[in-house]
């Protein structure tokens, strides 16, 4: 039996707004992150109620702040909230007090959404030396930034660690149907083959698997039927919060 963790990085306009400031009159690109808290997140919700999954959601700050009403869904649901960031600004472009501001500021936007421990996903998948170490001193229970195995690790901060629990970019929706400078939509049956043979290796060597969404992109009508048929296969499978599998290791 395979284990599998569910995540989804609901940045909504977080990760636009305030990183770009050009951004703030592009209506119609920031509708496209609006989708993902007003259409996305509730098919999400739906799909893994039917199927009786929880799952993480790395949920921005500014995102709470904004989209209180579609965080407390996510926390009414069972499911786990974890940390990434506030104004979804990446690690490596800012500087050591921006990166505490980032920490902090999430922190308190995210309290009233989540239990005492909490797991960090960075933005652009960037951590830093100094984000880690704000990580270790403020407590947090793992981090889920890095792609240094594909099991679980210990990541050495200073004297200290820190479970990881590492991601990869093929296990990213974003990589598959993501809309940017260089459009990649493609089948969800390429998709779907693609990530069930990643399934069947990880059953085979007995470790854990992280797969990474984000609701403006697998929330959208035929990839939330591709979804669908994803939690159906995984119907025999264990699935697991972050939380869940960091107090495993």
């Amino acid at each position: 039996m395979s284990t599998v963790c569910l995540t989804f990085d609901v940045d909504a306009e977080a990760g636009l707004a305030a990183r770009l400031e050009s951004s703030r009159d592009r209506l119609s690109t920031l509708s496209e992150r609006e989708f993902s808290v007003r259409r996305g997140v509730p098919r999400i919700l739906d799909l893994l109620a039917e199927h009786g999954m929880r799952a993480t959601f790395y949920v921005p700050g500014a995102t709470a702040e904004r989209h209180p009403d579609a965080i407390r869904a996510i926390a009414d649901g069972g499911h786990e909230i974890g940390h990434h960031g506030h104004h979804h600004l990446a690690s490596h472009t800012i500087d050591a007090s921006q990166q505490t501001a980032e920490i902090d500021d999430a922190l308190e936007a995210l309290r009233p959404f989540r239990a005492d421990a909490i797991g960090y996903r960075s933005p652009a998948w960037e951590l830093t030396p100094q984000t880690a170490e704000l990580l270790v001193a403020r407590g947090f229970a793992y981090d889920s930034s890095l792609m240094g195995d594909d099991r679980p690790y210990w990541l050495a901060v200073g004297a200290q660690k820190i479970v990881e629990l590492p991601i990869h970019w093929s296990l990213d929706d974003y990589v598959w149907f993501g809309w940017g400078e260089a459009a990649r939509p493609t089948t969800t049956s390429a998709w779907l083959e693609a990530w069930t043979q990643e399934l069947a290796s990880a059953a085979r060597e007995d470790r854990p698997c992280t797969l990474t969404f984000h609701p403006e992109i697998i929330g959208r009508g035929y990839r939330a039927l591709g979804l669908e048929r994803l939690l159906k296969h995984l119907a025999r499978a264990e699935v697991l919060t972050h939380s869940e599998l960091a107090a495993r290791v």
